[in-house]
């Protein structure tokens, strides 16, 4: 692919590397503005990987913050339409709130990805391992929800 001053672009995986690595360096002030450049890049499946992988690392780290709310805000302004890394925050927003307490629908639960069921099984949530044990998607993911209550409630 040429690029506006004639040049080639770097391959993809090179591009990968070096969004990856911008990503994990990057400011809370710039943050925002290079998740949308690395949006921009012409293959939108890698810059989506790139991006999610990024949201998953900080999300986590900010999660259990005051300042999650402020950064998902930015983020889904960020990502805008793209479903999937929006169904991502959402569904990193409705970690958060199972592994704070916070109110939250047993429905969105069950109706989210495996890999949020799954990761919300390997959680201390007595009510989400209730019901991911009984009817998470998965025979893995109710044997780690079973597995779960088991550790808050050994018998």
């Amino acid at each position: 692919m040429n690029t506006e001053d004639g040049g080639q672009e770097p391959p993809e995986h090179a591009r990968f590397a070096a969004h990856l690595a911008g990503l994990e360096q990057v400011t809370d002030a710039d943050e925002s503005e290079l998740v949308a450049g690395v949006l921009a890049d012409p293959d939108p499946v890698m810059a989506g990987a790139a991006v999610v992988r990024h949201l998953d690392r900080r999300a986590e780290e900010l999660c259990p913050t005051p300042v999650w709310e402020e950064w998902a805000r930015a983020m889904a302004r960020v990502v805008g339409d793209r479903p999937f890394l929006v169904r991502r925050l959402r569904e990193w927003a409705l970690y958060r709130a199972v592994t704070l307490g916070l109110p939250w629908d047993e429905d969105d639960l069950l109706a989210s990805s495996d890999w949020l069921q799954l990761r919300t099984a390997a959680g201390s949530s007595p009510e989400a391992l209730a019901v991911l044990a009984e009817r998470g998607r998965t025979k893995r993911i109710r044997g780690t929800a079973r597995g779960g209550l088991t550790r808050l409630n050994p018998a």
